[in-house]
């Protein structure tokens, strides 16, 4: 890492902050919404739109937890992009997840756009692969009245924070309507819950590949400060420690290759992980161990198995000299059964 690198990261990262380069963001060739189709909403400061977009910047400058991060941008007031800390507790802890927004034109009459950086994994029903957020106050998904988007009084931060605390939660099987009436609902709970905490994991080597722009810093201080919780909790819950699920066969298996690349990436991000290091050396030094004896156990069936074989072999070949057969189970003639009692 760069001698620079080190000093801009020694700064606290700001949880609200304005950004130049929005040219990754989600929306970023959104004509509606950039001012291309005619709308001067977003650069004429008079608008009404454009005065509730500053409002809700002065919300979150103001009002933002420590968990939550966004990105605004000078030049394009209608996109803004936040980072949300997974809430301890849940599938989610630790990790870092990415929201894509745009505002519309008629902003507030309609929520924002929201789009969840996925990088095609489905680790929770709200959240699909293609990046589609199901939320009642984005009006993505029924729901009461109460529960939908206001334009009266719903705001951004409601959105992040609902993410967070809602969708974000410590069984997210149940997120779907409905759900809990089934029996077998908390078994599958557990499985659901597992397969999320490894997409979670997966979710956080992609962002160490590619972070999204102008959150660089954040990405990597984050996994370097918190690669040793990381990795304790992933160890916790292959043992079968967690207060929800792990200790599964099938968890096991899935989850130990993905902690192998989260202790080299985290290594290579430059967090203290040594004691991981050779946590994965042991284990596949034991693995391998356990692989020839596995082969060695596999040889020694084997020869057993024709030794055995060819025991039985003689003792027939043996009876039927005897009973003065041929080989082929025929009566031998009087020579070859005279020979046969010799032998015996």
């Amino acid at each position: 890492m760069a001698a620079g690198e080190i000093q801009q990261e020694a700064a606290p990262f700001r949880r609200f902050d304005v950004a130049d380069d929005d040219s990754d963001h989600r929306y970023h060739a959104n004509a509606a919404a950039s001012g291309k189709s005619g709308h001067d909403c977003f650069v004429n400061p008079s608008t009404g739109v454009h005065k509730k977009i500053m409002k809700e910047w002065q919300i979150l400058r103001d009002h933002l937890p420590d968990t939550i991060y966004v990105r605004v941008y000078e030049q394009r007031i209608d996109l803004l992009r936040t980072a949300i800390v997974g809430p301890p507790g849940t599938p989610y802890e630790n990790g870092l997840y990415f929201f894509d927004l745009a505002f519309p034109p008629d902003y507030p009459a309609r929520p924002p756009l929201v789009h969840y950086r996925s990088f095609g994994f489905r680790l929770n029903p709200n959240l699909y692969e293609t990046g589609y957020v199901c939320l009642s106050l984005l009006n993505t998904w029924v729901g009461k009245k109460s529960e939908k988007w206001n334009p009266a009084e719903s705001t951004v931060l409601q959105v992040l924070v609902s993410i967070q605390g809602l969708v974000l939660n410590e069984r997210p099987y149940f997120n779907e309507p409905g759900i809990g009436i089934f029996p077998a609902g908390a078994k599958r709970s557990v499985a659901y819950s597992e397969d999320a905490f490894v997409l979670s994991c997966r979710s956080m080597l992609c962002l160490l590949r590619t972070p999204p722009k102008n959150f660089k810093e954040l990405v990597r201080k984050h996994f370097r400060d918190r690669a040793g919780e990381v990795l304790t909790l992933c160890n916790a819950y292959m043992d079968g420690c967690g207060q929800q699920f792990g200790g599964g066969v099938k968890f096991r298996a899935a989850m130990e290759p993905v902690f192998d690349e989260l202790v080299a990436a985290f290594a290579r991000n430059g967090a203290s992980v040594g004691y991981f290091v050779e946590q994965v050396r042991e284990r596949k030094e034991a693995a391998a161990r356990k692989a020839v004896e596995v082969e060695e156990v596999k040889k020694s069936k084997k020869v057993k198995k024709k030794t055995k074989f060819e025991v039985v072999k003689k003792v027939i070949e043996k009876i039927k000299m005897v009973l003065g057969l041929e080989k082929d189970g025929k009566p031998g003639n009087q020579e070859s059964r005279k020979a046969s009692r010799e032998v015996l």
